[in-house]
């Protein structure tokens, strides 16, 4: 499915991308009131970093991802698990019939759609009192290995910004009148990758390679030397997992 941003790629990176923080998701969904058994939307499920612990919770899981590639690894990390189904659709379609769940989720996704329009498909495929949720990882930018790599990045894109994805969702949901009250919750988990699953998933890194355009590549490079130089090849990366929750009015 052609959308406006083409992930094909970046979807082997995507593979190296941390996972969400499990207190986040488990807040989340005590938040929902979701259950073992009840079903729920994945949207934009990408390579499946959400689907897959919303299924190992019991979850039925219909994952919708428009880009094949992404697609493609997504069902086969989550093959051996029979609670997840696999569509192609997007934000704004779904594809998915009216009224089927108890929640809908964006895991690093509801950025990249037109969210009002986005908003809007969730509260149609939502069961009454349904469940939105949408989630990013922030990496921390005060540690001093991520200031270090932010000041690289600047350096060759003085203007970089991460948009959307850093904003408060609350004004957007709110102006959709289409949900409750929101809910916001974070947690904190440090992962630790190898220079090597470091430097590949910058390579996935989507709104950097979107702002820098053609000097994509040199900042990646730039980002590579400089972390295949920390001791011992390791590099622990802080991350707050931050997720927005409402229900369907």
């Amino acid at each position: 499915m052609k959308t406006e941003w083409d992930y094909t790629a970046l979807a082997d990176a995507y593979l190296k991308r941390p996972d969400y923080a499990d207190a986040a998701i488990d807040a989340m969904l005590a938040v929902m009131t979701v259950r073992r058994g009840d079903r729920v939307c994945d949207v934009g499920a990408g390579v499946a970093h959400l689907a897959l612990p919303l299924a190992k919770r019991g979850l039925f899981v219909d994952a919708v991802e428009p880009n094949d590639a992404m697609r493609g690894h997504g069902i086969a990390r989550t093959q051996h698990l029979e609670g997840v189904r696999w569509h192609e659709g997007t934000g704004e379609n779904t594809g998915q019939p009216s009224g089927a769940f108890r929640a809908v989720t964006f895991g690093s996704s509801f950025n990249v759609c037109d969210r009002p329009a986005a908003l809007k498909e969730s509260a149609r495929i939502l069961g009454h009192g349904g469940w939105f949720a949408c989630l990013w990882n922030h990496r921390q930018l005060d540690d001093p290995v991520q200031a270090r790599i932010e000041a690289l990045i600047k350096g060759s894109v003085p203007d970089y910004g991460y948009g959307t994805r850093r904003e408060d969702q609350t004004a957007v949901i709110d102006a959709s009148g289409l949900f409750g009250p929101v809910v916001h919750l974070d947690s904190r988990v440090v992962h630790e990758q190898t220079a090597a699953e470091c430097i590949e998933a910058w390579r996935s890194h989507a709104t950097l390679q979107r702002q820098a355009g053609p000097a994509f590549g040199a900042v990646v490079e730039e980002i590579a030397g400089y972390v295949s130089g920390l001791p011992q090849g390791i590099v622990r990366v802080p991350y707050s997992t931050h997720v927005w929750v409402a229900r369907r009015t």
